[in-house]
């Protein structure tokens, strides 16, 4: 009868004994994990640093976003403390996984001339949910960069090889820019040569070179962009599986030789096409004072055939003169070039005088004087017995005052006439 009773007595104990330890480890399990989940999340740059932008201009720079922790963090939101500062191409909310990084792309678009300065907050269930990105830059309002050339012609180009060409910008403000990045779109494009950032004074040019390298057939475009300064440079090219044909020029170089200042002297070249079809795309002159007539275009030559135009030279100035004419095209030479030279001389000018003969007259004398009233020269060097004189010793832009004598055959020279002006353009 003990026996029953005892183990009546031990069964309620041991129950006890066991929901007390599950109930132990429930409740510290469960907040440890929780704790041990939560992360930070790190930026880099923390600050970004926009340079020189033109208003209303936007320049992009991008910032990686780190998960240092062990579970995934939402991005939320992003904040900035200024409206000229944001972010571009950014769905939100978005998610970084553990150990994982993302770009995110910060943009600076002025509205106010003068230094900015703010802050994009970057909100997030991370264990920094409010990370502060400091970001600055400055506005002009007469920032201007010029490219040459203004459009990139790159014609035909095989596949599996590549073309390079020069591209050249010039800070044409007054202002210093910063250069901080250059952005390329379209397939088999890239730049090289650069040094970024750097900082272009006024006046002072950026170097680099833009290769064209097809890997399929047919016709590519892009772009070189340079955010600060608003600098858009379209690219063009062809990708070819087949020999594409020459361009030739005639006669190179071409010599204008004597052309007066202010006069156009014009001279005709011809241009041909060889072994295939070739498109010319673009034409350019690296100096004002020559300059391509009568092209349209794009225009096309025929294998074999020629196309003749004219060259214009206008002088401002005397002295020798010289540049090139660039044409872009889908020829093996993508780019052929023509050497120009002329010389500008300074025009001659002449006076021309003449009076009434009288009786007893053997000849005349004609003086000449800066002024009306002041002292006259005597410019023939000996009696002249015709009623007319040409004066060729007179320099451009100068007022000339005249007076003839008239000598008897005893050599008695009369008084001077009445004096007449003359002015030389």
């Amino acid at each position: 009868m003990r026996l029953p009773q005892s183990k009546f007595h031990s069964l309620p104990f041991r129950r006890v004994y066991y929901l007390i330890s599950i109930t132990v480890l429930l409740i510290g399990f469960l907040p440890a994990s929780s704790e041990a989940a939560t992360g930070p999340l790190y930026c880099s740059p923390r600050t970004v640093r926009f340079g020189t932008m033109s208003l209303h201009q936007t320049e992009t720079i991008p910032v990686t976003l780190t998960n240092m922790g062990s579970t995934t963090i939402t991005v939320s939101s992003l904040t900035s403390s200024v409206s000229s500062f944001g972010s571009a191409d950014v769905n939100l909310p978005f998610t970084v996984a553990p150990g994982e990084s993302v770009s995110v792309n910060l943009t600076f678009t002025p509205t106010v001339v003068g230094s900015t300065g703010g802050t994009i907050t970057i909100g997030s269930n991370a264990a920094n949910p409010s990370l502060n990105v400091y970001v600055g830059g400055a506005g002009v309002a007469n920032e201007s960069m010029t490219p040459s050339p203004s459009i990139l012609g790159f014609g035909n180009v095989a596949v599996g090889s590549n073309a390079t060409l020069p591209v050249s910008v010039t800070n044409s403000g007054s202002s210093f820019i910063r250069v901080t990045q250059v952005e390329m779109s379209g397939t088999g494009f890239t730049a090289s040569g650069l040094n970024l950032p750097m900082i272009l004074a006024p006046k002072q040019s950026l170097n680099f070179s833009i290769t064209f390298a097809p890997q399929v057939s047919g016709a590519a475009s892009g772009s070189v962009i340079l955010p600060n300064g608003g600098v858009t440079i379209p690219l063009m090219g062809t990708g070819t599986s087949s020999s594409p044909g020459q361009l030739t020029i005639a006669p190179a170089p071409l010599n204008f030789g004597d052309v007066t200042v202010g006069q156009t002297g014009i001279q005709p070249i011809t241009m041909s096409a060889t072994g295939a079809n070739v498109t010319v795309t673009s034409a350019s002159s690296s100096s004002a004072l020559f300059a391509l007539e009568g092209a349209s275009l794009p225009f096309t030559i025929p294998a074999g055939s020629s196309v003749a135009f004219n060259v214009a030279f206008s002088p401002q100035s005397g002295g020798s003169a010289s540049g090139n004419l660039s044409f872009i095209s889908n020829a093996s030479n993508a780019q052929a070039t023509e050497p120009l030279s002329g010389t500008g001389t300074m025009p001659t000018y002449t006076v021309n005088l003449s009076w009434n003969s009288t009786s007893g007259v053997v000849g005349y004398n004609v003086y000449r004087s800066l002024s009306a009233t002041g002292a006259y020269a005597k410019i023939n060097s000996s009696v002249d017995p015709n009623t007319a004189y040409m004066d060729g010793t007179v320099t451009a832009g100068q007022t000339y005052y005249y007076s003839a004598t008239s000598v008897n055959s005893v050599g008695q020279e009369s008084g001077k006439s009445t004096p007449v002006q003359a002015v030389v353009p």
